[in-house]
């Protein structure tokens, strides 16, 4: 079934313990589009200025499935750029900087071919771009957001409304436990299905996620990656595998996302095996199958 995703196209500069990297392809869009389709077929709507290189924009035709018909090149304008430092423990790091360029222009609008997706993934923006993506296409099937502290911080009301339109959300503990002031993550995520979504993702890091779903509760670990190069971009391509999987088999039960979730889980640890898309670029579905029958094994309570 048809998956769409919107989000941002960026321009990247990334500085870790393992190496370094400037003006690489980034955003949420890519990460997630990237990870989806090993799974799935995905459509993207996205704006970029014409600085962005034409490397970047090959890169997303290497990944067979992408249509990138929605993907609005706009002449004259910037593309957003973020550069970032992480410590010697990768699960902290410190902005750079952030320009936003193009995305504070006009969102960009969703084309006429891509308002029948039936699967759709709002990836992290203000959730006033967010509910208005949404209302561009016709009845989905599952909505599913991204969102983060900023907007938890600034514009609660605006992502209150979003969730009322929504059936699912991701985000990450300190997020969960910010927006309700819980800091069990069950009872978080619990409160945060009050307010509408059937089911509540909550990434953990290096520590997996829990899913509360109205129908029940489902818990995953990480995969236990040997090295982490670069985590940029780990929580879009966890998104993207699980929206991907979920697509591809057109069921959004209980049991069909937390199938999703694993293969989530799985993508995201190729991600982090290189800096930007370069791990993903060569991974092949054999490998990509060859893990996942692995992770199943590991997780497996006879």
């Amino acid at each position: 079934m048809s998956l769409i995703v919107t989000g941002t196209v960026g321009i990247d500069t990334v500085e870790a313990p393992t190496g370094s990297r400037e003006d690489v392809l980034g955003g949420s869009c890519v990460y997630f589009a990237a990870a989806a389709s090993f799974f799935s077929p995905v459509r993207i709507v996205a704006a970029a200025g014409d600085d962005l290189p034409d490397e970047h924009r090959r890169v997303l035709d290497h990944f067979t499935g992408i249509d990138t018909r929605g993907l609005e090149v706009r002449a004259g304008s910037r593309t957003f750029r973020w550069g970032c430092r992480y410590l010697d423990d990768m699960n902290e790091r410190e902005t750079l900087y952030t320009s936003l360029g193009v995305l504070e222009e006009e969102p960009p609008t969703v084309p006429d071919a891509f308002r029948d997706s039936q699967y759709v993934f709002l990836a992290n923006s203000h959730p006033a771009v967010q509910m208005n993506m949404l209302s561009q296409l016709h009845q989905p099937t599952l909505a599913v957001a991204d969102t983060m502290d900023l907007w938890i911080n600034i514009a609660r009301e605006e992502l209150i409304s979003l969730l009322e339109r929504i059936d699912g959300v991701i985000l990450n503990d300190s997020e969960a436990r910010l927006f309700t002031g819980k800091s069990n993550l069950r009872h978080a995520a619990e409160k945060i299905i009050e307010y509408g979504p059937a089911f509540v993702v909550v990434k953990k890091g290096e520590h997996g996620c829990i899913m509360v779903h109205r129908d029940g509760i489902a818990a995953l670990p990480a995969y236990p990656s040997r090295e982490v190069v670069d985590p940029t971009g780990a929580g879009d391509s966890f998104a993207g595998g699980m929206m991907g999987s979920i697509a591809a088999q057109d069921d959004h039960s209980l049991h069909a996302i937390q199938h999703g979730l694993a293969c989530g889980t799985v993508v995201a640890s190729f991600n982090i095996e290189s800096f930007t898309l370069d791990r993903l670029k060569t991974l092949d579905k054999n490998q990509l199958q060859a893990r996942l029958a692995k992770f199943a094994e590991m997780v497996r309570v006879n």
